[in-house]
């Protein structure tokens, strides 16, 4: 028994008992009820970050209370290994891709191990593995005999630094997420996945899931679904030329009769054929290429245009309106193509003011006349006007009314759209898995044999700047006989899309899946940023449909339930340099001086004294320069610390502000724990707890214990709020304490509270708790012990304190029976000395008695 804490080498001693039992291997039993709990795998990029910290500390939190509770669990872990960052490192190190990512996994790994997360690691994989994408690329084969894959011309952000397609989330302001160069709009041919087909099951099934509506709306946003008219207007060149009548889609056709102008995309058939003989638009559609695709920016950049000559004849009146090349009309979107209504539409109002196009109001202001417009268009329903046959008609009545009319005449039809696009799944890198195609001399495309899979990707490569080495590797792409490999290679989402199945089964090297999949399926709890609340959760749940379709899995969802953790930030501190550019300094570098309440209100840096700019609280990044290394903070005070500190400094969901106080703090508890454990094995041995022989103050500790059991249990298994859990061990190691009692059956009830703050900081800081349960005479493992049950009885009081106002101010506290009445209590509330003096000639004209809580005493004059 050591009397001082030493993290060192209690979590060395606990970390290799857990490694030489085997303790968190996960075997499949059907008599089990079981738990898999499964947090999003990192990116293997060196080093574990404090958000990694977090993120697998509340999922390991989670396994080790359920695994307490009896259930079997699964806690697995993998790495999310392909992707653009490896290229860029073997780029810039001049190191193969494969083994900067291996190498930096053994890193990782042994970051993992040492912060104790109960892993079982024989289930490891990482997606670079060809034992893990040989079975994604024999699905995508499956998937193109069933049709659900295509190949066609697609505009997408290209990053001409990168090589790359990029989503339109990497085009930050115009510039690749990574390189920082101007994206171009190219048109290229891309493999698609039919995620459209799965549109109303992916919206309606994010009903049977236990998610945060955050996320549920976002998805379902994101799905876009919507009811409209599709319709179409007849094209004439300015020669009076008839063209390919001209479709479009809109969910307000209430506004029909306000079009004063139709806009195409920059890359439509319609524009490119009329720039064919207009140089000028010719040069506008290219210009136009430049930059990204995404809605977001589209809403925010200028709104340009040019006229094409010709014009649209509109569907019910017959008038002409001209036909405009937009900048702000998307081919990715709809069909390429916007009916535009100045008047009611804030983005076509823009380009109307702009160009001068005329503005007609179709919809009644909140006055029922026509609305200003002046300043911005007028975007709410309302009564049409100005309409012909329409007008009077609300939203509603006008949308059945117009539709019907389009319909009579052939020109339109009622139509559910979804704004969700097919899932553009090919990129044109190097690191990612081969794509499983090859094509013919005669322009043949045939999906690989399963006897020519897997398709191996190269591991020794020199990687450069110049795109894709696939391309230049005739030994990869060369078949013979004219034959050709795809040099794309998948989107690293597809990896992503199933890991969390294969984690059920990573062992079997003859199929995908097998029914151990169905054993652990659906994922319990999923844990990561919300982030990854729209694409990757979108896109594992529509790659799970597709492997229940094909009979691989039986659920309809991956993940039960979802937890969205908050960011880990921290203060920031810079200098601004003679450029204008910052210069940040990383917290553990600077001396700053705080007030009384511990606010920051200066700042000198500590190798120059000099004072330094307070940035204000940031997420922890690298180019803010406040991230705080893991393994100095685990070299320092011990796992335990780290992780008690990120499971108290704040809930789950809300961001964490670090603190090295609050670090400090956390290490302080875990030392007066290891300490008062020695002191109470020091004061002697304790007898057989005997409940009905306790005194007043046994049992009042025994109460707080129960109290404090019974919350842990709900903070932890149903709220997952792990501070207030925290908090409340504290609170009983603050009443262990102060109870003086060296008795027998004092040492007995002492016994049993500090044995329920070892078992409920047991998932939390799991080393400790594992000397510290041996230490208590116990010879099963702490992880092998059960979560301590509350005694309902020891919750019974017989009496309890009540607060006495008058007012609602407070006067006095009473210790009353726990059974007395209210006429009892209003009696004793009414007799004390200090709330007789507060009555005195005042009127009672209340007393409002809360029972267990307080009574308070309404008075008047």
């Amino acid at each position: 028994m050591d009397a001082h804490y030493s993290p060192r080498e209690i979590e060395r001693d606990a970390q290799q008992y857990w490694d030489k039992n085997q303790c968190f291997k996960a075997v499949e039993d059907a008599n089990r009820e079981k738990f898999y709990c499964l947090s999003m795998f990192p990116y293997p990029s060196g080093k574990l970050h404090m958000g990694h910290v977090r993120n697998y500390t509340i999922g390991d939190v989670v396994s080790r209370f359920h695994r307490m509770q009896g259930k079997n669990v699964l806690q697995p872990m993998g790495w999310d290994a392909f992707g653009m960052p490896a290229e860029n490192a073997a780029i810039q190190n001049q190191v193969p891709p494969g083994e900067w990512t291996y190498q930096n996994i053994d890193y990782m790994r042994r970051q993992l191990k040492a912060l104790g997360f109960a892993y079982d690691w024989s289930r490891e994989f990482a997606t670079c593995d060809v034992s893990y994408y040989r079975w994604e690329q024999w699905f995508f084969t499956k998937l193109v005999d069933k049709g659900l894959v295509y190949k066609k011309m697609s505009t997408v952000n290209w990053d001409p630094v990168d090589q790359t397609v990029l989503a339109n989330e990497q085009v930050i302001d115009g510039r690749g997420w990574r390189s920082g160069a101007l994206v171009e709009r190219k048109e290229i041919p891309l493999w698609f996945l039919k995620i459209t087909d799965y549109a109303e099951e992916l919206l309606a099934d994010l009903d049977k899931v236990e998610w945060p509506e955050q996320v549920k709306t976002m998805q379902r946003n994101w799905i876009g679904k919507s009811k409209g008219v599709e319709l179409s207007f007849d094209i004439q060149t300015h020669t009076g030329e008839a063209c390919e009548p001209l479709s479009v889609y809109t969910t307000r056709p209430d506004t029909l009769m306000g079009v004063t102008y139709v806009a195409v995309a920059a890359g439509h058939p319609l524009a490119k054929a009329a720039g064919e003989h207009n140089p000028a638009l010719a040069a506008f559609c290219e210009e136009c290429a430049k930059g990204g695709t995404s809605e977001a920016e589209m809403a925010t950049k200028e709104k340009l245009g040019m006229a094409t000559g010709h014009s649209a004849t509109h569907p019910i009146t017959g008038e002409r309106v001209p036909v405009f090349v937009a900048n702000f009309v998307l081919m990715e979107f709809g069909t390429g193509a916007v009916m535009a209504v100045p008047a009611h539409d804030q983005r076509d109002w823009e380009f109307a003011t702009k160009y001068g196009v005329t503005i007609k109001p179709v919809i009644a202001g909140e006055d029922g006349s026509a609305p200003d417009l002046s300043a911005a268009a007028y975007t709410e329903h309302g009564t049409l006007i100005n309409s012909g046959e329409f007008d009077g008609l609300g939203f509603e009545a006008a949308f059945e009314a117009i539709a019907a009319k389009l319909a009579e005449m052939g020109r339109g039809e009622v139509k559910t759209n979804y704004r969700i696009r097919d899932w553009g799944v090919a990129r044109q890198r190097y690191w990612g898995a081969p794509i499983p195609v090859k094509y013919g001399p005669e322009g043949q495309t045939v999906p690989l044999t399963d006897d020519e899979l897997p398709v191996h990707l190269p591991m020794e490569v020199t990687v450069d700047a110049s795109g894709s080495p696939l391309k230049k590797m005739p030994a990869f792409s060369d078949l013979g006989d004219g034959w050709t490999r795809e040099t794309d290679t998948f989107d690293t989402f597809m990896e992503s899309s199933w890991y969390f199945a294969r984690f059920a089964c990573a062992d079997n090297t003859d199929a995908m899946l097998d029914e151990r999949a169905n054993y652990w399926l659906p994922v319990d709890l999923y844990i990561g940023g919300i982030e990854h609340a729209i694409l990757h959760l979108l896109y594992a749940r529509f790659f799970h449909k597709l492997m229940r379709d094909f009979g691989l899995v039986e659920c309809d969802e991956p993940f039960q339930q979802l937890l969205t953790q908050g960011m880990v930030i921290a203060e920031t501190y810079y200098r601004t340099q003679d450029n204008g550019g910052k210069q940040w300094f990383n917290p553990a570098d600077v001396d700053v001086t705080r007030d009384d309440k511990g606010r920051p209100v200066s700042a000198v840096l500590l190798s120059d004294g000099q004072p330094v700019e307070m940035g204000g609280i940031e997420k922890m990044s690298k180019s803010k320069n406040n991230g705080v290394d893991p393994q100095s903070m685990i070299d320092r005070f011990g796992a335990d610390t780290v992780r008690l500190f990120m499971m108290f400094a704040a809930p789950p969901e809300q961001s964490l502000e670090w603190s090295d106080s609050g670090v400090e703090g956390a290490h302080r508890f875990l030392k007066r724990i290891w300490r008062q454990v020695q002191e109470h094995l020091e004061a002697g041995t304790p007898s057989s707890l005997d409940t009905a022989a306790l005194d007043d103050e046994q049992k009042t500790l025994r109460r707080k214990t129960h109290e404090t059991i019974k919350k842990a249990s709900d903070d932890i298994g149903r709220r997952t709020t792990f501070n207030t859990a925290i908090a409340a061990v504290m609170e009983l190691s603050n009443a262990v304490a102060k109870f003086d009692d060296a008795s027998t059956q004092g040492l007995a009830v002492s016994r049993e509270a500090l044995e329920a703050c070892v078992l409920i900081l047991a998932p939390i800081t799991p080393h400790i708790a594992h000397a510290l349960w041996q230490q208590l005479g116990h010879s099963e493992p702490a992880i092998e012990a059960t979560w301590p049950a509350v005694d309902e009885t020891a919750l019974t009081r017989e009496s309890l304190e009540l607060v006495v106002q008058v007012n609602g101010k407070l006067r006095a506290r009473l210790e009353v029976p726990a059974q007395a009445d209210k006429a009892s209590i209003e009696q004793l509330a009414m007799e004390n000395d200090n709330v007789q003096r507060h009555l005195e000639g005042k009127t009672v004209r209340k007393v409002i008695v809360v029972p267990g809580k307080l009574v308070n005493i309404v008075v008047s004059g």
